[in-house]
């Protein structure tokens, strides 16, 4: 069953590629959905799919890409939305 999850990443990952990585996670994953910066220096994700796709992406986003260095992910479930592909905004 497809569902949904609401990330905040906090720690230094802007200007690290982090959304990039992420899109290029999301899409190795079969995931849809999006990813940006907030002005306050996170970076927000939102993603759609199945249960062990999106468990897979939580993994990941306690990392990030090689250059980030991650203090805190703070993720809720959230109702399965449709989109296309995986978006950075």
């Amino acid at each position: 069953m497809d569902k949904g999850i609401h990330c905040f990443v906090t720690g230094r990952v802007q200007a690290v590629c982090f959304r990039l990585s992420t899109r290029e996670q999301a899409d190795l994953y079969g995931l849809t959905g999006w990813v940006r910066n907030l002005q306050d220096g996170r970076v927000e994700v939102m993603a759609f799919g199945d249960e062990q796709q999106l468990d897979n992406l939580k993994q990941w986003l306690k990392s990030g890409p090689a250059m980030a260095q991650v203090v805190d992910v703070v993720s809720e479930t959230v109702a399965f939305r449709k989109f296309e592909g995986f978006g950075i905004r």
